[in-house]
């Protein structure tokens, strides 16, 4: 994992978004700076053992995770209301 420390707050919404079927690693990468491979190892550290099963079985091949496949638009995953509503240190563009 990156060396930046992330707060227990950080980790609950990465985690959140991580599930999330419509988030794609990227959008976390931007946000939090942390690369798909140490999203899942935060994942794998977090979760018990049968829930990261569940959600690596969930997210494995999923075209909406990775926007490189997803065919859908830049910046899609970003909610007008998301700053707002989150906290997200995205800004409006």
């Amino acid at each position: 994992m990156s060396k930046k420390i992330i707060t227990e707050q950080e980790v609950n919404r990465i985690i959140e978004m991580a599930w999330e079927d419509r988030t794609p690693f990227e959008a976390i990468e931007i946000q939090f700076g942390l690369l798909e491979k140490e999203v899942i190892t935060l994942m794998r550290k977090q979760l018990k053992e049968s829930s990261f099963k569940m959600w690596r079985k969930r997210t494995n091949g999923r075209n909406t995770k990775h926007q490189k496949i997803s065919g859908l638009l830049k910046g899609r995953f970003k909610c007008t209301r998301q700053k707002s509503i989150t906290s997200n240190k995205i800004s409006k563009r």
